[in-house]
This record gives C-alpha cells, sequence and structure tokens, in this order.
C-alpha cells in the first residue's frame, strides 16, 4: 500500500473535503498523505484543527503517570526498566507510597491518573495492582481526591480485564510498539512480552473483560513510521467492525534515550514527519482522543495542539516515587517537558486552550459506544466545553498562584464565547460562581 501510493494535489484535496467533514480516512487515502509532498503539510495540520475543534472544542485534557513499580521481567531494549538493566534501582511501592504519591499529585491539582507498572507478577502480583487502584481512589486531602484511575500494565487475561472493570478503571492503555512482526520480536528477546500475538489481542481480551474504553499506541522510532501509523488505523478500524468501538485514545510516543540503554532509534522519526503523522491519525480517526506525552519538547507539543492532540500528560514523573521529592534518576525514559502543572495550564490558555480535569464522562457513563457516537455527531463538545472551563475554575480556587489566576482571568470572557449555545453559557457560568463560593465537582 505504501509503494502504491502516488498522491496527486487533486487527490489530496479531495481526501481533505472529506476529512474535513470528520468522515476519516480509508487506508488508501491515509497512505496518499503519508507519501505526499511536504508543501501540502500546512494544508494537512489546517484540516486536522478543523476536525480536533468541530468535534473536543478547544479543551485539553491533562493527566499524570503514577509508576508504581519498575521490576520487570520483560527484557524489551528500549526501555529503561528492562530485566538485564543492572544499574536500574529497582523498586515498588507500598500501598503508604502509593497513597503519598497520589497526595503529592493531589497538591499539584492533578484529577487524573494513568497507573504505569513493569510487568512482574510475582514482585508485584495483579492484586497489588487493583491495591493501588483502590488506594488512590480512597487517598484525598481535604475535598480534593483523584477522580479517574487509567491504567497501562502488561497484557493479561480476560479474568484480570474483569478485575480492573471491577475496580472502576476510566481507559485501559497497552501499546502495541511496533506492529512489525520482525521488529517487534528483535526488540523483545525473552519474557512474557515476547509474544507477538497475545500482546496484539490484549485488547479484544479486554473488552470481553468488560472494558469499553481503551487506549492504543506505537513506539515510533522502532520500524517505518509510515507502516506503523497505518497499522495503527488498521488495527482501530479492525477493532471498531468487530466489537463496535474504536479506541478512545491513541498515543503517539517517539523513542527516547533511557538510563542503561544503548538502543539508537532504528528508523528515527524527525520532527516534520512526526507532525505530519499526528495530523494524518486525526483525520483518520476523528473520534478518538490523541495523547502527547513529556517525550516531546515544550515547543512541539505547544504546536500540536493546533494539530489535533486532545490529551497530555503534564508535570510527569516516570520511575516509583517520583513526585514530591528529589528529582528522579531512574527513569523510564528521557523527558523534555518539564514545567510544572501551573506553567501548562498558563501555556495553554495563552493559546486560547482550555485546560481540562474533567471526568464526567466516566462518572455519567459516557463511554464506549456511547462516547464515540456523541463525539462523532459533534454532541460532545457541549460537555467537553462546559466541563473543561469548570474545572478549570476549580483549580484556580484550590492549586493555581495568584499569578495564575491573574494569567487567566482576563481570558474567562472569551474562553466563555467559546460556548455558542446561550442556555450552555449561562449554565456554565452559574456553575463557575458555585465552585467560588466553595462547591467542588461541579459537572454536566
Amino acid at each position: 500500500m505504501l509503494e502504491r501510493a502516488q498522491p496527486e494535489t487533486a487527490t489530496i484535496d479531495e481526501i481533505l473535503e472529506r476529512a474535513r467533514r470528520c468522515e476519516g480516512l480509508t487506508l488508501d487515502e491515509a497512505a496518499h498523505l503519508l507519501h505526499a509532498d511536504p508543501r501540502h503539510d500546512a494544508a494537512f495540520f489546517d484540516a486536522a484543527r478543523e476536525v480536533k475543534d468541530r468535534l473536543y472544542g478547544r479543551r485539553v485534557v491533562l493527566f499524570a503517570p503514577l509508576y508504581i513499580s519498575n521490576h520487570c521481567t520483560n527484557n524489551c531494549l528500549y526501555c529503561a526498566f528492562r530485566r538485564d538493566n543492572t544499574s536500574l534501582h529497582r523498586r515498588h511501592l507500598n500501598q503508604e507510597e502509593v497513597a503519598e504519591q497520589t497526595r503529592a499529585l493531589i497538591r499539584m491539582g492533578h484529577k487524573r491518573i494513568l497507573l504505569e507498572a513493569g510487568e512482574d507478577f510475582h514482585s508485584l502480583p495483579f492484586q497489588a495492582v487493583l491495591d493501588s487502584i483502590e488506594t488512590i481512589y480512597r487517598t484525598k486531602i481535604g475535598d480534593n481526591g483523584i477522580r479517574r484511575v487509567n491504567v497501562n500494565v502488561a497484557a493479561t487475561s480476560v479474568e484480570n480485564y474483569r478485575r480492573l472493570r471491577r475496580a472502576h478503571i476510566g481507559t485501559y492503555q497497552l501499546f502495541q510498539e511496533t506492529y512489525h512482526r520482525p521488529t517487534y520480536e528483535y526488540m523483545h528477546p525473552d519474557g512474557p512480552k515476547a509474544d507477538y500475538l497475545y500482546h496484539l489481542t490484549a485488547m479484544e481480551r479486554a473488552i470481553e473483560g468488560g472494558i469499553d474504553d481503551y487506549g492504543i499506541g506505537v513506539l515510533f522510532g522502532l520500524y517505518d513510521y509510515r507502516y506503523e501509523t497505518l497499522a495503527l488505523i488498521a488495527h482501530a478500524d479492525y477493532l471498531r467492525t468487530h466489537y463496535g468501538v474504536g479506541p478512545h485514545t491513541v498515543s503517539v510516543p517517539r523513542l527516547q534515550s533511557a538510563p542503561g540503554v544503548d538502543l539508537q532509534p532504528p528508523a528515527p522519526v524527525g520532527d516534520r514527519a512526526f507532525k505530519r503523522l499526528v495530523a494524518i491519525l486525526r483525520l483518520a480517526l476523528p473520534y478518538t482522543g490523541l495523547i502527547l506525552s513529556t517525550r516531546e519538547s515544550e515547543k512541539m507539543r505547544d504546536f500540536l495542539l493546533d494539530v489535533g492532540i486532545s490529551q497530555m500528560s503534564a508535570a510527569s514523573q516516570t520511575t516509583p516515587g517520583g513526585y514530591g521529592g528529589e528529582q528522579a534518576t531512574d527513569r523510564q525514559f528521557t523527558t523534555h517537558d518539564d514545567r510544572s502543572l501551573e506553567a501548562c495550564v498558563r501555556d495553554i490558555v495563552r493559546r486560547g486552550y482550555v485546560p481540562s480535569f474533567c471526568t464526567g464522562c466516566y462518572r455519567k457513563d459516557r463511554t464506549g459506544e456511547d462516547f464515540m457516537s456523541m463525539v462523532e455527531t459533534g454532541e460532545i463538545r457541549h460537555l467537553c466545553d462546559p466541563n473543561a472551563l469548570l474545572t478549570l475554575a476549580e483549580y484556580l480556587q484550590d492549586h493555581a498562584t495568584s499569578k495564575t489566576q491573574a494569567a487567566v482571568s482576563g481570558s474567562w470572557p472569551d474562553l466563555l464565547e467559546e460556548i455558542h449555545d446561550p442556555h450552555l453559557r449561562k449554565v456554565t457560568r452559574e456553575g463557575i460562581e458555585r465552585i467560588q463560593a466553595g462547591e467542588r465537582d461541579v459537572y454536566l
């Protein structure tokens, strides 16, 4: 498919016109765009921005990872947690340490956590993952707490996915890393993760176990980014066709250096190609949330807000126990955006977007097919815009310095005007006033 893609201007214009209507892309169309001349990039970016704004509005969901263990029985060549990395200090958190890390994140102002762990169910039994989820939900500082725990743990059984469902997780996330099987087998020489097909079919077991919000992704840099982009689209289309729901999120990490890892990217993805693939994924999968991590620089993350990214981590630490103390050195990978959460909030508002800490859809059962249908019809924006502003108002009241409050206060009129429905705008303004008067967790 990549080889036969020979784009022409007329063809690209036709593809983009259909994509702007939020109809997605076929694999052939995506292949055409992946091979297009760089002069078309600006048109790709404009179309992706239009699709994202039409379906999701200006909100950008913020979250933070919480690593509970870096013990791992796998030997993935690109990961600092790999079993043979003897230079890494190994640690798994007990439940009091999980609670303390959670309190550190609550003090920052986070409401969403992505729980992460290496795959070593001898050092960290699956029950410890479930216990950690319970601990995170139970931990409070006054009225503040984490409202949604998403989970990124190793591929597992249908029964374990049922247990995660019963633990009230939000989204279950797992990356294929690379869809190119020879590369996958080389990068995962041994350990449970070496089983390509078991890993590839994890989402099918997750769906069978009752998980209806799931996230997929690849680690760009392991193999040709064009192949990986098409494979991501194909995987999403397959799951949607066979199970009625596509991925809630797609993540786009690029391979970065890591302590104790000598691997250089076998197929490095330059900045121009990276920007393009993000735009194409937004056009191909308009209903899905696109996630960007702190692997990327501040400059790149700011740019990609305009090219379709709808969720991003902020103030991340990628080692167990990394929050609230000294800067961690045993990271899973190198990060390039070390801004505080508050600095991210200010910068996002400055760029005309709304930082969102909303978890309302999970608690209103707007998940799976229901969420997807609301995105595709544009209905979800009527909830995302108000809820983002309500959570921003709560963040400013409880966590922001006067500098940030002053920086955002002048933007309120413009942000409220983004809510085009007069009734919703009125309800949102009233909700903000309730929050400023001391009420919390106000959402539609």
